[in-house]
């Protein structure tokens, strides 16, 4: 099978992605690498996904049409190439010390000892690479006392703070429904990735770059929520508290819910006026935005107090009109119907030679890039035998890698390995 197999069809003219010609050596699994590595797969990278013989955990996850090909793996591993290599036997080591000679950008999610002793380590691949860009999507800083600790998205989301500012009623801890550490840390991975290709591009040289979901996430936590303690000494504590309050919530309307948001102070005097509080609305902490932050939590109050006398059409209509910021609460559900998701054609329905029909979204950015329409996620060791034939391995060789168990080749005709 030609290792270009997962490149958008049909297209009489494209126009080149801005990293058309880097390839991507990807050895991350789960969520946090294989996410990122597909924002450069759409940006035109060739990403090739190095999995052990068993494959990336997150394909066995439900639902699927097939095993090893579960809908979270696909949504998060389009555009790739997939190479099955067992690492633990000296001809899978070998493999894929040849593929890196090849590739620009090596990324991995292994633990430091695991690397290590795979012989992946940063030393190891710059002695065979030079100028390899050397990427590590870890848990932790490998400067802190938590280097070696192993960490999911649940781990990362109670140890930043983000559970405890996410909480029942009752005050009880609260993970966020969806994964945030991993997806955030994705975007980070990115933006280092693509100012190390940068950078390779211009000098040439390679270099170490190390991705801590614990880090970044804090980091993203603490843009707003540093507050107080952005002074030393502290003039307040952490936490933003406009978006701690009690009351910035989802309004319940006659109907359903809204979420509604004045924020100047023209809004919230014709948000005022909708409603007959025209001597609220000339109060003096009201127009001074610096007094209205600091008393916000009675303002949200008032909002609160007046949804439940309008159906949530009404709001959004009466508040569209006043130009107030307004949405009704939609379920996962109702974004498939969504009309500005329909419009912009976020979702996108394609075909999958094995899987059948499929939706999955689009790049949601429009730009000269590509889009990933019609690429397709592949099963695991579905280009095991092309890739390593590029790399000058014959027939026999594959055949006996295979065998031996270094190597896993997709059936294709099966869909299976």
């Amino acid at each position: 099978m030609d290792p270009q197999s997962n490149e958008p069809q049909g297209e009489t003219e494209t126009t080149p992605g801005p990293l058309e010609g880097v390839r991507i050596i990807d050895l991350t699994s789960i969520l946090f690498g294989p996410i990122a590595t597909q924002f450069l797969a759409n940006m035109g990278a060739e990403v090739i996904k190095v999995e052990a013989p068993d494959g990336d955990v997150m394909r066995y996850v439900q639902p699927m049409r097939s095993p090893g090909m579960g809908a979270v793996f696909m949504n998060s591993n389009r555009a790739k190439q997939s190479v099955a290599l067992n690492l633990k036997t000296e001809a899978g080591r070998q493999a894929l010390n040849r593929l890196v000679e090849t590739g620009d950008v090596f990324v991995h999610s292994m633990r430091s000892q695991a690397a290590a002793k795979l012989g992946i380590d940063y030393d190891s691949l710059k002695a065979i690479k030079p100028n390899l860009l050397y990427c590590f999507a870890c848990g932790y800083d490998s400067q802190g006392p938590n280097a070696d600790l192993p960490a999911y998205d649940d781990i990362i989301q109670a140890a930043t703070g983000l559970a405890s500012i996410t909480t029942l009623a009752d005050g009880t801890p609260q993970l966020v429904r969806s994964v945030m550490a991993d997806k955030i840390s994705a975007l980070y991975l990115t933006q280092a990735l693509l100012a190390a290709i940068m950078t390779q591009k211009t000098t040439g040289q390679g270099q170490y770059v190390e991705v801590p979901m614990f880090e970044c996430l804090t980091h993203f936590m603490m843009i707003e929520h540093m507050f107080g303690r952005c002074f030393e000494p502290p003039m307040a504590s952490a936490g933003y508290t406009r978006v701690l309050s009690a009351n910035r919530q989802t309004y319940r309307t006659k109907d359903s819910y809204i979420a509604a948001l004045p924020y100047t102070t023209a809004q919230w005097q014709r948000f005022l006026a909708l409603i007959g509080k025209d001597d609220l609305a000339r109060e003096d902490w009201v127009n001074d935005a610096t007094q209205r932050s600091i008393r916000i939590d009675e303002l949200y109050g008032v909002i609160a107090e007046a949804a439940p006398s309008r159906t949530t059409d009404e709001w959004v209509t009466e508040l569209r009109r006043i130009d107030i910021p307004v949405s009704p609460v939609n379920s996962l559900e109702d974004l498939f119907s969504d009309p500005q998701l329909q419009a912009s054609g976020l979702f996108e329905e394609y075909e999958h030679p094995t899987e059948g029909h499929l939706r999955g979204t689009r790049h949601p950015i429009r730009s000269a890039i590509p889009p990933l329409a019609a690429a397709n996620a592949p099963h695991l060791g579905e280009h095991t035998r092309a890739v390593l034939a590029s790399l000058g391995y014959g027939a026999d060789e594959i055949d006996n890698m295979i065998s031996a168990g270094a190597a896993t080749g997709a059936d294709m005709d099966s869909g299976t390995p």
